[in-house]
């Protein structure tokens, strides 16, 4: 599949926030600062901005975005997407063979939906969220950051997941991140969002190993510049 975000802008009374535009096949990573712009993308696909902002947005699919329905979202912090008062069983939106069967795609047993969110290690807490995320057969799935609070066996853990379960189900990814070192292993194109402007966007290889722009030099560490890529 495919995805075209033509136009995304969003004002307030007093200001332009955002004003972006992006296209991808299959996956793509959006890089910057805190306050660049990235999570008000993110919020702006799933509908969550305030009313008082102003959001124009033009996109092609083959799909409609439709939160719940065709798209899916990982946050940060599974803890913000669970409560801690139901045990997992009652958190999933499907059948118990559906729970089950997306639970073992993430490497979960079914003893887990007896279980409560805080007698989950933080690992297994993000594959619950992609499993929760899988379970709606999304089209496109929108991650936020989802390894920031992982060591880093459970990172390479959950990355790997992702992309077998991309490959397997066939959705499409958008991956917000500030982890440079993370977006080589999961996408296949990238951009660099600066103050609410697209500055930079293309191949990972091209874009990571040659920055045209100094901003994207800035961002980026001499070690993972030497980083091998597959040709």
């Amino acid at each position: 599949m495919s995805f075209t975000c033509k136009k995304l802008l969003i004002k307030s009374k007093e200001k332009t926030l955002l004003d972006v535009g992006f296209s991808f096949e299959h996956s793509f990573a959006l890089i910057g600062e805190s306050g660049s712009g990235k999570s008000l993308t993110l919020k702006a696909l799933l509908g969550m901005l305030p009313h008082e902002l102003d959001v124009i947005l033009e996109y092609e699919a083959s799909y409609t975005l439709v939160r719940g329905e065709s798209m899916a979202f990982v946050p940060q912090n599974p803890f913000t997407a669970l409560s801690p008062l139901s045990t997992i069983e009652k958190q999933f939106m499907t059948s118990e063979k559906n729970t089950v069967h997306y639970l073992e795609m993430v490497g979960l047993e079914e003893g887990f939906l007896k279980r409560f969110p805080s007698e989950l290690s933080g690992g297994q807490l993000q594959r619950l969220i992609i499993a929760m995320a899988l379970s709606i057969e999304p089209k496109l799935l929108l991650l936020d950051e989802p390894t920031t609070a992982l060591d880093e066996e459970s990172k390479s853990v959950v990355l790997t997941l992702i992309k077998q379960l991309q490959a397997h189900y066939g959705f499409d990814i958008l991956f917000v991140t500030h982890d440079v070192e993370t977006v080589a292993n999961l996408c296949d194109e990238v951009g660099i969002i600066q103050r609410g402007c697209m500055v930079e966007q293309g191949g990972v290889k091209e874009v990571l190993m040659h920055p045209k722009e100094i901003y994207t030099q800035q961002l980026l560490s001499s070690g993972f510049r030497q980083r091998s890529f597959r040709t």
